[in-house]
């Protein structure tokens, strides 16, 4: 169903896009405090788009990291959106797809997510109890805390996860 999608790297140019984007796809969620600064990070961020169409259809943003005590780089994944009318299309699979590429291509092993397990876990997530997240989370969400190795034989790392500026509010963890 992907035929008609393009995924490429976000420009400066597609921020009213993106913006629009998200508040269609979270209408209950102000993610603008997240996003707009994280796209400042520069390479910091892998940040792609999906067009359908010279449409956004979608987009997702890796994060670069570190784990406390570790010298590797990881990477958290999100947020992750995409157009609520294009829905069970195989936009957000093919971004996390070509995400996943573009980490390989960069010698970036492990990720992470705080996501619902149900989806993460068809490309391969699993609940992660060995690195924790900036924030205790509530009870009820540990088992969204999840992380993959992007190839086989990849060290796993242990601490707690070392994030950007942009990741460093609490209500992004706790609520």
């Amino acid at each position: 169903m992907n035929d008609n999608l393009e995924i490429r790297e976000n420009l400066p140019g597609d921020a009213a896009g993106i913006d629009e984007l998200y508040v269609t796809a979270f209408p209950d969620e102000d993610l603008f405090p997240l996003v707009r600064p994280l796209l400042d990070l520069g390479q910091s961020v892998i940040s792609l788009l999906g067009l359908r169409e010279n449409s956004i259809a979608g987009h997702i943003i890796f994060t670069l990291c570190r784990v406390e005590g570790g010298e590797d780089t990881v990477a958290l994944l999100a947020p992750l959106a995409v157009a609520p009318a294009l829905h069970n299309q195989g936009i957000g699979s093919a971004l996390v797809q070509t995400g996943f590429n573009h980490l390989e291509q960069i010698s970036i092993d492990h990720v992470f997510v705080l996501g619902d397990p149900a989806y993460y876990g068809r490309f391969g997530f699993k609940t992660e109890d060995k690195v924790a997240t900036p924030y205790p989370l509530p009870i009820e969400w540990r088992g969204a805390w999840q992380s993959m190795h992007l190839r086989d034989g990849g060290a796993t790392p242990e601490g707690k996860l070392l994030v950007p500026e942009p990741w460093r509010d609490i209500a992004l963890w706790t609520s």
